[in-house]
């Protein structure tokens, strides 16, 4: 095996455990943690609070992991889909963390108490409403362009695997 058929085995080995990684984690917060926090603590506030804890290291995380996949990818053949996904990784955590996130606890400020205790129509209620959509949105597309770079990545590992 040369030296550069090593390095880049070490890369795709690498890529894959990041990526795998990263999408277990936001798959179980959404799925469970954030379910559960919302089924089991005694009110919305406390749940919310509780999430709003855990997303920062799942959007963070995703920057990093997305910036990671494709600089070890960047010398590897068919480059650019799998940058491209990564790239859609990093864009998506930081849409969430850097913008969503900060208007979320603006609206978490105006409020100062409940947000189920506002009136369905209250604009400060909609807003947040709107927001958490917004942030649920960017993790799901984070989720699919971790996925598919994931998928890009075991097809190169495939493309090299001896028939």
């Amino acid at each position: 095996m040369s030296v550069a058929m090593s390095h880049t085995a070490w890369g795709v080995a690498a890529s894959v455990v990041l990526l795998a990684a990263w999408l277990g984690a936001a798959v179980l917060v959404a799925s469970v943690v954030a379910p559960a926090a919302f089924a089991l603590l005694p009110n919305r506030t406390l749940a919310g609070a509780l999430v709003g804890r855990v997303l920062p290291v799942i959007f963070w995380s995703g920057m990093v992991v997305g910036v990671a996949v494709a600089a070890l990818g960047w010398s590897m053949p068919n480059r650019v889909w799998r940058t491209g996904a990564a790239a859609g990784l990093v864009v998506a955590c930081a849409a969430a963390q850097l913008v969503v996130a900060p208007r979320i606890e603006q609206v978490r400020r105006q409020i100062a108490g409940a947000v189920d205790a506002l009136d369905p129509s209250d604009p400060r209620r909609q807003a947040f409403g709107r927001l958490h959509g917004m942030s649920v949105a960017w993790m799901g597309l984070g989720g699919v362009a971790a996925l598919l770079a994931l998928v890009l990545v075991l097809r190169q590992l495939t493309a090299r695997s001896p028939s």
